[in-house]
């Protein structure tokens, strides 16, 4: 008579917990990274403010040697500038805004150059008759803005958003490469309300831009590598459970 002894039975798999858990840890440090990452762009755009505005704070420039007739602007929008130069009332338009009108008069420099110039603000779409003779202004150059996306019809004397090549086919050429938006106390000597300057974007440092970067790929790692040794661990426990699979 044979006795039959049976094996014991299997322990019971862990794997899953143990999947579960690199699986958790991975997701962990992902969204740790992405947050450092966050917290680098943050400093990367603060910095480009903080640039924006210690450029606009600085000394005024001549508009000539900042933004040339038929030249480059390069550095120079964001800058604030002084010209000289006779308003031209033909070359006058409005642009509405939430708070009114901002008014926009061409204004021609000694060199023969023309500057698109938002001399203010109006509250009513009334179109305010510039100083006759020569003025000096100072105020902030800015660059031509992006076309509006509004199919609205505007009152003849009125164009939705200061666009330079827009006016380079009606006003007298050359064009200064930008328009200069004039600060409070030359709105004032032309009678009208100041108006807000959206400053260009300034550029932080490239290094904490670079550091944000380097975070989110860091987290994309963290979260492959994690999913990858849970499977790593799935195929182990196959194999021991089944060598000849």
């Amino acid at each position: 008579m044979s006795t039959q002894v049976e094996g014991s039975p299997l322990a019971p798999s862990h794997t899953w917990l143990k999947q579960t858990g690199v699986v958790a840890l991975g997701v962990v440090l992902a969204a740790a990274m992405v947050v450092l990452g966050l917290w680098q762009l943050d400093v990367y755009e603060r910095q480009g403010t903080e640039a924006a505005a210690r450029k606009a704070a600085e000394a005024p420039l001549p508009l000539t040697t900042v933004a040339p007739a038929g030249g480059t602007v390069g550095d120079g929008f964001g800058r604030r500038v002084t010209f000289t130069g006779t308003y031209d009332p033909g070359l006058q338009l409005l642009v509405p805004t939430d708070g009114g009108y901002r008014v926009v008069t061409g204004l021609k420099q000694a060199d023969g150059s023309v500057v698109a110039v938002v001399r203010g603000q109006e509250a009513e779409p009334q179109q305010p008759v510039p100083p006759a003779g020569e003025v000096t202004r100072t105020g902030v150059l800015l660059p031509s803005e992006e076309a509006s996306t509004s199919t609205a019809p505007l009152p003849a004397g009125q164009v939705p958003t200061i666009r330079l090549p827009s006016l380079a086919q009606t006003w007298p050429g050359p064009l200064v490469g930008g328009f200069v938006t004039l600060d409070a106390d030359s709105a004032g000597a032309e009678g009208l309300a100041p108006v807000a300057v959206d400053l260009p974007e300034a550029q932080g440092r490239l290094r904490n831009g670079a550091y944000a970067l380097q975070w989110w790929v860091f987290a994309a790692f963290a979260l492959g590598m994690s999913i990858r040794v849970a499977r790593d661990l799935g195929r182990l426990e196959e194999r021991e459970l089944d060598p000849y699979a």
